[in-house]
């Protein structure tokens, strides 16, 4: 399949392409790395990104990060099955929020998932990719999933899909909510896409600000391997002017 019509920050529109091209985070960073090279999910692609895209071999190397398993220690005991481990991290990177900088001025973007754990964060890009991480790390194959209400411009989201019980599921590493099905299995970005009143049941959780079926309007998945951390850039940076202006007003 030619992918090149649905990968990169061109794959959602003009808006949406200014949006992402002018990312807070550093020009070459991982960050502008991964959504120049996501691949939008939509019925073209669905079956390559839910069967070829991403291995379902985690190749981490034990002690290679050793302060995301201490931390994985600590959130998921001994005796903790799939489920309770994933909703466990995703809760771990709901509660980075609270000691995000909230002085525009004082902001920081990017960096190593150490680092973003260090500040506190509630930059939903920075959150996902801490929980790809760890997801990985604990064993889960996990990559970046970034959402895209096309209604509506600068209303977009990041989230990850981990793979456990043989299917992919969504996790929001901003809010806490794991989604799962009627059958009580994972549920995927693709069936929430394709199932508004599965988006609606999820909605109605207080803190699910981002679960409305129009966030799931449009999704582009990227692969990001903690293994292959030594080829990205995790450069630490602070507001421009693009994101200052569009965060002042909101």
């Amino acid at each position: 399949m030619d992918l090149i019509q649905f990968t990169g920050t061109g794959a959602f529109g003009r808006a949406y392409q200014v949006m992402l091209e002018r990312d807070a985070h550093a020009d070459g960073s991982v960050d502008r790395e991964l959504t120049s090279r996501m691949v939008r999910l939509c019925h073209q692609t669905a079956e390559y990104l839910y069967t070829s895209f991403t291995p379902s071999e985690v190749r981490y190397a034990r002690s290679a990060r050793p302060k995301v398993e201490a931390i994985l220690n600590s959130v998921c005991p001994c005796g903790f099955g799939p489920e309770e481990c994933v909703a466990a991290i995703i809760e771990f990177t709901r509660k980075l929020g609270n000691r995000a900088e909230q002085d525009l001025e004082k902001m920081r973007f990017g960096g190593t998932e150490e680092e973003i754990i260090e500040r506190g964060s509630d930059w939903c890009t920075d959150v996902a990719r801490v929980a790809c991480v760890m997801c990985q790390v604990a064993g889960f194959p996990c990559r970046i999933v970034n959402l895209f209400d096309l209604d509506r411009a600068n209303n977009g989201h990041v989230i990850v899909e981990a793979q456990r019980s043989g299917r992919w599921g969504a996790l929001d590493s901003s809010t806490g909510i794991v989604y799962m099905a009627a059958d009580g299995l994972p549920a995927s970005v693709w069936d929430l896409m394709n199932n508004p009143r599965l988006v609606d049941e999820h909605g109605k959780n207080p803190r699910a600000r981002y679960t409305t079926p129009g966030q799931f309007k449009a999704a582009g998945i990227a692969n990001y391997f903690v293994w292959e951390s030594h080829r990205y850039d995790y450069t630490v940076t602070g507001i421009n002017d693009y994101y200052f202006s569009i965060l002042s007003m909101s």
